[in-house]
């Protein structure tokens, strides 16, 4: 897939843009005056495959807590600052890795200066937050609506600004709740910069629909080879986040987590509990870190024959399945035993695969 070439910048030890993997961020959920709980939510989230996450900073209260935040967090730390841009200032100091401002409410152009010095002497980046519900009132009253053009006007704006006070460590993102005009934003800017773009749909919702949106807004811009961090937004536990943002990147090609599992829909022809078996599959493989693809089948009709281009894949029968790899029955087993001789098979590719790995360090 091509990608657009954007700038490389670093997030404390991560790099994006410039062809970097696309890193998967997200937000904490917990008051940030709260350090320790903050910090177990980091954790967590760095556990699921988090790789950048944002706090929020909403008072002094919680930027006082930054400094021990940032010391104990295993991940890049970014600021979320709205209206006061001492915190943004404060937030520097305590050694955050990056600022996310949305400079429509942060106060004018003297404060974002300041903002930028501070950020510029300490080496962080900033990224331009635009977020649809914000628009300054004079683009709005032009556009006469929220637009994809009224959001880059906005972006285009502020960066000429920290552009002319000599800032270029810039990154930029493009939310609306629409997607077509969150899409649409994100084309449009992809043809006007080259800095980073972090990709996300806001206010998407529950699980449901959140990952709906999500799934299509992120997915069809990478596509494009357009973004180089994502965060995918839910009205759930952040660990969801970046279960979905994984799923997100592995689907379009972009990035390899765990095996994936794919499986038909059942039919009148299946005569196994095809659900439940494919649903203890995915359990059982989520934490193999091997590029595999792993078919779940109803019935030999849909089995080794669609089901081809599966490293290694199982189907169903009434009394006797089989295990097939890229299309070719390699053994039949009892249908009750068709969830145990696939994890056989998968731990032997697993051993070939680490005993292979260790003739090339040897030698």
């Amino acid at each position: 897939m091509h990608r657009c070439q954007t700038k490389r910048i670093k997030i404390g030890g991560v790099e994006i843009g410039g062809g970097a993997p696309v890193a998967i961020q997200s937000m904490t959920t917990t008051d940030t005056a709260d350090v320790q709980a903050t910090l177990k939510q980091i954790r967590e989230l760095k556990h699921a495959g988090c790789e950048i996450v944002r706090v929020a900073v909403p008072d002094k209260i919680a930027a006082s807590s930054l400094k021990e935040i940032v010391a104990g967090s295993p991940l890049p730390i970014i600021a979320d600052i709205h209206f006061d841009y001492r915190l943004a200032l404060l937030s520097i100091k305590a050694g955050v890795a990056k600022l996310r401002l949305n400079p429509g409410n942060i106060g004018g152009e003297i404060k974002l200066a300041a903002v930028a010095k501070a950020a510029q002497h300490h080496g962080i980046p900033i990224r331009i937050g635009v977020n649809s519900g914000s628009l300054e009132r004079e683009i709005l009253e032009r556009y006469s609506r929220v637009t994809a053009e009224a959001m880059v006007e906005s972006a285009l704006k502020h960066t000429r600004f920290l552009e002319k006070v000599g800032f270029k460590n810039i990154v930029l993102s493009f939310k609306a709740t629409n997607v077509p005009i969150t899409f649409k934003a994100y084309k449009l800017i992809a043809e006007k910069t080259k800095y980073p773009l972090h990709l996300g749909i806001t206010e998407a919702g529950t699980q449901r629909w959140g990952i709906i949106k999500s799934s299509i807004g992120i997915g069809a811009l990478l596509l494009e080879g357009i973004g180089d961090t994502i965060r995918v937004s839910l009205t759930a536990d952040p660990v969801e986040e970046i279960k979905v943002a994984r799923n997100i990147l592995q689907a379009v090609g972009l990035r390899s987590f765990a095996p994936e599992v794919i499986s038909c829909p059942t039919c009148g022809r299946c005569r196994i509990n095809l659900i439940q078996l494919t649903e203890e599959v995915e359990r059982k493989v989520e934490k193999i870190d091997l590029p595999l693809k792993i078919a779940v089948m109803g019935c030999v009709v849909n089995g080794p024959g669609e089901a081809r281009e599966a490293d290694l894949g199982i189907c169903g029968g009434k009394e006797i399945g089989a295990i097939f790899k890229k299309g070719k029955i390699i053994k039949k087993v009892p249908s009750e035993k068709l969830l145990d001789s696939l994890i056989e098979e998968i731990e032997a590719i697993q051993k070939g695969a680490k005993n292979k790995a260790g003739k090339q360090e040897v030698f």
